[in-house]
């Protein structure tokens, strides 16, 4: 493996001012484009504000289940499958099949999320394998690889080493999980359970994530702010009605100062309280927008600025949507 870079919090624990979300829903109209042979009608209670970007182009991308921008390969977004070959996807940001790289001795069981955990000379780029449906899986696995970088023709392609794998287990029994992210502030990485009634947040040192072949996550705290299902949810999401309101990804800004959550149903949009903890910033009240308008969202990634949000789902053709939001300065949560 290769040597571990010394990871450290960012320089400011506690931002005396922080980033507020003024959204930009000017000028975007509703996006009523969906894949072909979606079997849900578009959702009317849809948020004006998403743009739909474009159409997934590769063919080997048909369960997208995370997403990253790049910050060292402008406009990038690397994606993966749930399954199959241990493999990232480099798109454009209308979707364009940029190539791919295989990463050597990594298994793909159920990978489920993708975090950067940046470094002055290099960043990491994290691939949880930490899905479990029937919460029976002894161990879960983190892959941890060196971004790499285009080909001289810009196409990504070839094979690189894992930095470091990890294998995982939980201090209260399996949990299937699909969100994953850096936490700038604490130099830490942190999952958030799908299935559990309410959503459980739990923590790994970003050094120990480096350098470790296996450690016990940390809980930290249940994650209440998010919307459950009601009546309305059952006329539009039928069977699915109850699951809407699961986690199935999670971002948190370069800066760590916005969080993004992802479901079924909505987006939600955190902001860090004083003293810069996401386990208390998730259960404060998020700004909830609807949507995007597609049946099955799965993914969600901070553009590289803080301003904006990239949201994919899965099938072939997936559509890739953004929501665009202002930047202006607050005063902190108290």
């Amino acid at each position: 493996m290769a040597g571990t870079p010394t990871l450290q919090p960012a320089q400011t624990t506690a931002p005396r001012r922080r980033a507020g979300l003024a959204l930009a829903l000017a000028g975007l109209g509703l996006v009523l484009l969906l894949n072909a042979g979606c079997d849900q009608p578009p959702r009317a209670e849809s948020d004006p504000g998403f743009r739909l970007g474009g159409y997934v182009e590769s063919g080997l991308l048909d369960e997208i289940s995370g997403i990253q921008a790049s910050h060292r390969n402008p406009g990038v977004l690397w994606v993966h499958n749930d399954d199959g070959e241990p493999r990232i996807h480099a798109l454009g940001p209308g979707g364009e099949d940029l190539g791919s790289i295989l990463i050597t001795d990594a298994v793909n069981a159920d990978w489920e999320d993708i975090t950067r955990i940046p470094g002055g000379q290099r960043d990491l780029l994290v691939l949880a394998d930490i899905g479990d449906n029937a919460a029976k899986r002894s161990k879960v696995w983190l892959y941890i690889v060196e971004e790499p970088g285009p080909g001289p023709d810009g196409r990504f392609s070839g094979e690189v080493p894992v930095v470091n794998w990890i294998s995982l287990t939980y201090p209260d029994g399996p949990r299937d999980a699909e969100s994953i992210a850096w936490d700038p502030l604490k130099a830490r990485l942190l999952i958030l359970s799908k299935r559990d009634p309410v959503p459980r947040l739990y923590s790994l040192d970003g050094v120990v994530a480096l350098s470790e072949p296996d450690a016990e996550l940390l809980f930290l705290t249940e994650v209440s702010s998010l919307r459950p299902p009601d009546t309305e949810n059952d006329e539009n999401f039928g069977p699915r009605a109850p699951y809407i309101s699961q986690p199935t990804g999670l971002d948190i800004s370069a800066d760590g100062t916005q969080a993004a959550i992802i479901t079924y149903r909505s987006l939600y949009l955190f902001q860090a309280p004083a003293g810069g903890d996401w386990a208390a910033g998730l259960n404060t009240p998020p700004l909830e927008i609807i949507g995007p308008p597609h049946k099955k969202e799965e993914a969600v990634a901070f553009e590289p600025d803080g301003g904006g949000v990239s949201i994919t789902t899965e099938g072939k053709r997936a559509p890739l949507f953004e929501f665009l939001f202002e930047i202006e300065d607050v005063d902190p949560v108290q």
